[in-house]
């Protein structure tokens, strides 16, 4: 009897004991050559070809083994579990039909492990699969906060977080400067760029449906649990809600930080004429530059500057610095967050410097350029009048740059999922810088 249980977060490989196939066999190529007819299209493998067991013995030749029959069940059954999401259903049929992440050895059916899995399922051949009601509307909750969460890329929304948080700091003279208007000030321009960021991360997944099918399936547009129309009312009420604030607010060097963003993040995505700038490797990658290094530094170390502090628009050593470096490493973000989608960028056709260059040169080539980036900030900490300050950033640098160089030894460049978590890295780098740059005096 097939039974499908909750169970707590599970990366493993799912068990699957009914089955029985040598190592070297893979269940996709088993699928189109043992079971289909010559004449049956890619589209036998979509989910809305697996509804029931009894279906598919009409399919098949009639001498198939019951081995490799009981198997193909086990995987539609699975397929049709009511236990999973629609991120896990169509992972699941992407692992099938891509041939990515998917093979059966020694009685293990791999899924992605990029998934929160709530399914285990352990399988003899004869009955239907059954599943645990699991709709409580805590779980509902849950779903939809997992669901944003992904929209949103945590990612960009804690680097623009900690961002703003840094460059606010490099404004504050003395203590006195922390004062109620400051923390106000910080979290107005936190917000309205929050309510940004989402935008622009929400309006690049529209525009991306079929690459992130591809790249990203486990993304809410990607996957289905979030339809076009939700994604539209979403990034528009965010895109409203950011101006809004920003108006409110009444600082201009807010307001402008958020209007540029806007425009790049909109230009950057949107699929019109003159646009969709992501196409191009250097135009793509000055977009990212503009708003991670210039706009980001310069903007709301003005807005505190300006607006709270009312003092000139003097642009201090630390803030040039801060400019500086996160050019380095906006241009590494932009490079690096390619390598890991060529496949996706190659079939639509988004020529980015890692289709171009291939993915070992542009991996390389992220890695030198933050190397010279922390070169640099030993010697300017080395430079500092301050005691404090020139032991803090030059040790704090010099331990990063031996964190990256070691990692990036270990990485294997034929392994997607490697990349990746090295992307993740290298953004945990970022938050990182973003810690030592308010000590740069």
């Amino acid at each position: 009897m097939y039974v499908c249980r909750a169970c707590t977060f599970n990366p493993l490989p799912l068990p699957l004991p009914s089955l029985s196939l040598r190592s070297s066999d893979n269940f996709f190529d088993i699928l189109l050559a043992s079971f289909f007819p010559s004449s049956l299209s890619m589209e036998a493998l979509s989910l809305g070809s697996f509804r029931k067991p009894s279906l598919l013995h009409h399919s098949l030749p009639p001498a198939l083994p019951p081995a490799k029959f009981r198997m193909l069940v086990t995987a539609s059954n699975f397929l049709e579990c009511k236990g999973l999401s629609n991120v896990e259903r169509l992972n699941a049929r992407q692992n099938l039909m891509m041939h990515s992440h998917s093979q059966i050895g020694q009685s293990n059916f791999m899924l992605n492990p990029r998934l929160n899995f709530k399914c285990l399922v352990k399988s003899t051949p004869g009955h239907p699969l059954e599943s645990e009601p699991s709709g409580s509307p805590w779980k509902s909750v849950q779903l939809a906060l997992d669901a944003f969460y992904r929209f949103s890329r945590p990612h960009t929304v804690i680097g623009t977080v900690l961002s703003i948080i840094s460059v606010s700091l490099l404004a504050v003279e003395n203590v006195s400067d922390f004062s109620p208007a400051f923390f106000s000030g910080v979290l107005e321009a936190i917000v309205a760029a929050f309510f940004m960021n989402i935008y622009i991360v929400g309006l690049n997944q529209l525009c991306d449906i079929d690459i992130d099918k591809v790249n990203k399936p486990y993304l809410p547009l990607a996957s289905g649990e979030y339809s076009v129309p939700t994604g539209v009312m979403i990034i528009s009420s965010f895109a409203i809600l950011s101006f809004w604030v920003g108006a409110i607010v009444g600082s201009w060097p807010l307001f402008w930080a958020l209007f540029i963003s806007f425009i790049l993040g909109t230009a950057y995505s949107i699929n019109v004429p003159f646009f969709r700038w992501k196409r191009f490797a250097v135009v793509a990658a000055m977009c990212i530059f503009a708003v991670r290094a210039v706009i980001v530094q310069i903007a709301f170390y003005l807005h505190v500057q300006m607006h709270v502090y009312s003092r000139p628009p003097v642009l201090t050593k630390p803030v040039i610095f801060a400019t500086a470096f996160m050019s380095f490493f906006s241009v590494v973000i932009a490079l690096f967050k390619d390598i890991p989608d060529i496949v996706g960028d190659k079939i639509y056709g988004i020529q980015s410097f890692t289709v171009r260059l291939g993915q070992e040169r542009v991996f390389w080539i992220c890695i030198l350029l933050l190397e010279i980036a922390y070169a640099v900030a030993i010697l300017v900490g080395a430079a500092s009048s301050s005691i404090w300050s020139r032991w803090t950033t030059v040790v704090g640098h010099i331990l990063l740059g031996f964190l990256l160089w070691s990692s990036a030894k270990s990485i294997d460049l034929n392994n997607k999922a490697s990349i990746t978590a090295f992307y993740m890295f290298i953004w945990k780098l970022f938050y990182a810088e973003y810690l030592l740059i308010p000590l740069i005096r």
